[in-house]
């Protein structure tokens, strides 16, 4: 069994196999999607962006994160927070985050040796559609803005 490693141990090979992996099932499924050339993707859905980010893990292992930022620029209070861990509860699989500037994430994360082309498109879907609907009521009790929100400004700048 392969001990266990700081994080950036995962060989390159590793890493890059998992990012061709991805890119292929996104080639194939996904027809809007943006490739960052570092191995982080993102494909835009409803009202929400789903990142896929791959990272090192173990010397013999690299994870793959599905993560959306749901709302930026809530007010995070008792009530939000209790909220957002409750859905946590509630959920199949991934949860509610909240980054170091009160942003609101969901995420899911597998391992690389795992990736399948339904893994991926489970888990992408998953995201999008429990973002997509989330944000609306997180905007709505809380105020912020859903991730179209702050695409859409920055188009328009």
């Amino acid at each position: 069994m392969a001990e266990n490693r700081n994080n950036n141990e995962t060989p390159a090979e590793i890493l890059n196999n998992a990012r061709q992996s991805i890119l292929n099932i996104l080639e194939n499924e996904f027809e809007d999607y943006i490739d960052f050339g570092d191995g982080t993707f993102a494909i835009t859905h409803g009202s929400t962006q789903v990142m896929i980010i791959v990272r090192p893990f173990t010397e013999d292992e690299a994870c793959v994160e599905c993560l959306s930022n749901v709302v930026t620029g809530a007010q995070v209070n008792e009530e939000l927070l209790k909220f957002l861990l409750r859905s946590n509860s509630e959920m199949h699989f991934g949860g509610f985050g909240l980054l170091f500037d009160d942003t609101i994430t969901y995420s899911h994360s597998f391992s690389a040796s795992c990736l399948e082309k339904g893994e991926l498109q489970i888990t992408v879907a998953s995201i999008a559609a429990i973002a997509d609907y989330y944000d609306d009521i997180i905007v709505q009790s809380a105020g912020g803005k859903r991730a179209i929100d702050l695409i859409e400004e920055l188009e328009e700048k």
